[in-house]
C-alpha cells in the first residue's frame, strides 16, 4: 500500500491530503504538523485579532472528524531530516517515517532581526495562534503597541491592531510602506495614508535594541533620581531608534518578513535555491518528492524566472497539482505570478507581476495623490508585466488578467500609456480577440 507523507498541515497540506484521498481512496496518508493546533489559516489570524471569529474560525475545516473521516492520520511533530535517497524522514518525537511519495508544505517561518532585546518578554511575532493570543492579551484599548515592519503581512496585522484601539507605531526600515510591492509613489500614499488615520509611521528607520520592560523602568527610575528626566513606567519597554529617538510600548510586534522553512533539509539531497525548486509537476530533483506552498520555489511565466510566491492561492494550487502527481496522474501548474492585494486601513493597493518593469521596457503612471488614486503600468513590447495601484479597485481584476494572461495588447498599448484608466477597454478588446475572454463584452462596457 502506497504511503504519502506530507510535512506541513497548513493550506498547502490540507488540500493535497484531500486530493490524494479523492483520486487514492485506499492509499495511507499521514500530515506531520509541527503546532498543537488543529490545520489552521494563518491569514485568518488578523480576523481573530479583530474580533471577527473565534478561534475555531480559523481552522481549515470546522468538522471535529473531518481528517478522521478521510482516514488521514495527523501527527503533531516537526521534521528533523529527509533522507530522500532512503525514503524516510526523521521526527522530533523519535519516530521515523517510511515514505513512498512525500510533500514539503512547511510553508515560512518569520525572519528575526538582529536587534538586541528582540527575545524580550512582550516581543512577538503574529504567526501562530500561540502568538495571536499573546497579542491579543497586551494588544487592550489605548496600549503602546511598536511594530517593526511596514510590508505586506505588516499592514495586515497592522489593520488588525488598529481596529482593536492601541496607541500605534511602524518603524520601516525602506524610504516608505510595502517597499517591496509599491514603488516610492504608492507605498508614500500608504504612508500618508496610515498617518491620516492615527498611525505614527517612521520610514527609513530601523529599530536599534530593545530595553525589556522591568530594565526601562529601572533605568528610567535612576535617569529621575539623577536630574536626567525619566521616570518611565516599570512595565513599558524602551525601544531605541535608529533616527535616535526612544519609544515607549506595552507591545513590540515583530514583522520583519519571512523565509521559507526548510533548513531541515540541508545534506537531504533535495535541491533548495531560496525555496525547494520544483518542475512544472512541483517535483523536486528527487522522484516521488513534490513541494508546494510558501517554501515551494515554482516558475513564474510572467517574470521567467522561478520565485517564491508566498501566496494562498498559489499555494493551493501547486499543493493540487503536486498531489494528482503523486498519485500517478499526470499534472502541471500553469505558472505562477506575484499577486499581491492589500487592505491598509480601508485603502485598497495592488500589485502584479514585475511591477518595478523590465529592462528595454516602457511605463506610464496616473497620480491623483487628493483623491488618494495611483495608476503605473509596466509593458515589455505591447504586453503588460506588472502594474501598481492604489485607490484604484475597478481595475484590480482587469489587471491581474492582462499580466497573467499575458494578453497581446497591440495598438492598445498605446492607448493606455495616453490613458491608463483605459484597462478595461483594453482587457475586453484584446483579451476577447486572443479568445481569453469568452463574456459579452458589449455587456461590460463602461
Amino acid at each position: 500500500m502506497t504511503h504519502h507523507v506530507i510535512l506541513g498541515a497548513g493550506p498547502a497540506g490540507v488540500i493535497a491530503a484531500e486530493t490524494i484521498r479523492k483520486h487514492a481512496p485506499a492509499d495511507t496518508i499521514t500530515v506531520i504538523g509541527d503546532e498543537k493546533e488543529a490545520p489552521y489559516s494563518r491569514m485568518a489570524i488578523p480576523y481573530l485579532l479583530i474580533g471577527n471569529i473565534d478561534e475555531r474560525g480559523t481552522h481549515l475545516r470546522k468538522g471535529a472528524t473531518h481528517f478522521a473521516d478521510l482516514r488521514v492520520n495527523l501527527v503533531q511533530a516537526r521534521a528533523l531530516k529527509v533522507d530522500a535517497a532512503g525514503k524516510s524522514v526523521t521526527l522530533d518525537n523519535g519516530q521515523s517515517l517510511a515514505f513512498d511519495t512525500l510533500l514539503i508544505a512547511t510553508g515560512s517561518r518569520p525572519v528575526n532581526p538582529p536587534v538586541p532585546g528582540i527575545d524580550s518578554p512582550g516581543v512577538h511575532h503574529c504567526w501562530t495562534l500561540d502568538d495571536a493570543r499573546a497579542i491579543m492579551a497586551r494588544a487592550t484599548q489605548g496600549a503602546r503597541v511598536l511594530q517593526l515592519g511596514a510590508g505586506f503581512i505588516g499592514c495586515i496585522i497592522m489593520e488588525a491592531l488598529a481596529a482593536r484601539g492601541v496607541q500605534l507605531s511602524v518603524v520601516e526600515m525602506g524610504d516608505r510602506m510595502v517597499p517591496r510591492m509599491m514603488g516610492p509613489t504608492a507605498g508614500g500614499m500608504i504612508r500618508d495614508w496610515c498617518e491620516a488615520k492615527g498611525v505614527k509611521v517612521y520610514t527609513g528607520a530601523r529599530v536599534e535594541s530593545i530595553t525589556p520592560a522591568g530594565a526601562a523602568g529601572l533605568l528610567g527610575k535612576i535617569a529621575s533620581a539623577v536630574g536626567l528626566g525619566g521616570d518611565k513606567s516599570a512595565d513599558a519597554m524602551s525601544v531605541r531608534l535608529s533616527t535616535g529617538q526612544t519609544l515607549e510600548a506595552d507591545l513590540v510586534i515583530s514583522a520583519a518578513g519571512v523565509k521559507p522553512a526548510i533548513g531541515f533539509l540541508e545534506k537531504s539531497g533535495i535541491t533548495c535555491l531560496q525555496g525547494v525548486l520544483t518542475d512544472e509537476h512541483m517535483q523536486t530533483n528527487v522522484p516521488g518528492v513534490y513541494a508546494a506552498g510558501d517554501c515551494a520555489e515554482a516558475f513564474d511565466k510572467v517574470s521567467g524566472q522561478t520565485i517564491v510566491s508566498a501566496i494562498q492561492p498559489n499555494a493551493a494550487e501547486q499543493a493540487r497539482v503536486a498531489a494528482l502527481n503523486m498519485v500517478g496522474q499526470k499534472a502541471e501548474l500553469k505558472g505562477v505570478t506575484q499577486i499581491n492585494v492589500l487592505d491598509t486601513l480601508g485603502l485598497i493597493s495592488a500589485s502584479f507581476g514585475n511591477w518595478q518593469g523590465v529592462p528595454g521596457g516602457e511605463h506610464v503612471e496616473l497620480t491623483d495623490k487628493a483623491a488618494g488614486r495611483h495608476l503605473s503600468l509596466q509593458f515589455k513590447n505591447d504586453v503588460l508585466v506588472g502594474c501598481n495601484s492604489v485607490g484604484w479597485t475597478e481595475h484590480v481584476g482587469v489587471m491581474r488578467g492582462l499580466v497573467e494572461g499575458q494578453v497581446k495588447l497591440g495598438a492598445w498599448k498605446e492607448t493606455l500609456k495616453a490613458d491608463p484608466t483605459r484597462l478595461m477597454d483594453a482587457y475586453l478588446a484584446s483579451a476577447q480577440g486572443q479568445g481569453q475572454w469568452s463574456g459579452a463584452a458589449d455587456g461590460r462596457r463602461r
